[in-house]
């Protein structure tokens, strides 16, 4: 599915900016959408995007006219439309990711009995590719898709943890924005913790970036020994106390380790923190 090029030349034409600059700026908007907010209105948009309403509206304009986003009438704001909702299912279908962990996620949620999700790294932080939901009456279940900050909940901390350290700077100069009460936005607390998820090879969370949740997560990394993503147990905090994280934490490590394996890792993680 092509946007349209022709209107999107026009409108760079008009504006005074290049084909490219143009494309770019549907991809800001589009992008947009993935940081929680699911309806968006031209006005919000140009003042995040530091442009004319006038051009936000041309965008969007063009990107209705594909089903990328649709208009509300009744609040005046768009949200994303069904042909992104197909986009998204196709890449989500079409993740290596995501599909050398299925078997791997099932396995854990039938030993913890809890919720287990995989999350991917994605620009500007990280986004849930897939989850199984635990079969309590009381479970926690996860967005999927929606892009999170990589300072907050156990998924986001152990990515960080063992991403470079010129990365780890740029993110944590960066204002950190509190999700929850328990939120850690202390820039030196983080390092500290950090440091700790990097030498025992899982992170946990207490409600940092959901109220009442608990999680244990593990990092996994691709062929080329980066981290990718992460897999973690999730559930009420009356059940993934610490005692569970006890019991949890080596299966979780286990099973990271193993999507690792199967996506080509050899065990050597090349972006060493401390370079």
């Amino acid at each position: 599915m092509a946007l349209d090029t022709v209107g999107l030349a026009a409108n760079a034409a008009r504006d005074g900016s290049s084909g490219t600059e143009s494309a770019g700026r549907v991809a800001d908007v589009l992008l947009r959408f993935l940081n929680g907010a699911e309806t968006l209105g031209v006005s919000q948009l140009a003042r995040d995007m530091a442009v004319s309403k006038a051009v936000v509206h041309r965008v969007l304009k063009t990107l209705s006219t594909r089903d990328l986003v649709q208009f509300d009438a009744p609040t005046r704001q768009y949200k994303l439309g069904p042909a992104a909702a197909a986009l998204g299912v196709r890449a989500l279908r079409d993740s290596d990711l995501r599909t050398t962990s299925l078997a791997h996620l099932a396995s854990l949620n039938s030993h913890t009995g809890e919720t287990v999700t995989l999350s991917g790294l994605v620009p500007g932080g990280r986004v849930y590719l897939d989850q199984i939901v635990s079969s309590h009456e009381i479970a926690m279940s996860v967005e999927l898709g929606r892009r999170f900050p990589l300072y907050a909940g156990s998924s986001s901390k152990c990515i960080l943890a063992f991403m470079s350290l010129k990365e780890i700077e740029r993110i944590l100069s960066e204002p950190l924005t509190a999700l929850t009460s328990h939120t850690i936005v202390d820039s030196a607390a983080l390092i500290q913790e950090l440091e700790v998820i990097r030498r025992r090879g899982f992170a946990v969370s207490d409600g940092e970036r959901q109220e009442n949740a608990g999680s244990v997560a593990a990092p996994v990394f691709g062929l080329d020994g980066a981290v990718v993503g992460a897999v973690s147990v999730c559930g009420p905090k009356f059940r993934v106390n610490a005692e569970f994280v006890r019991m949890a934490a080596p299966q979780v490590v286990e099973a990271a380790q193993a999507i690792s394996r199967s996506l080509g890792f050899d065990g050597q993680h090349r972006l060493d923190p401390k370079s």
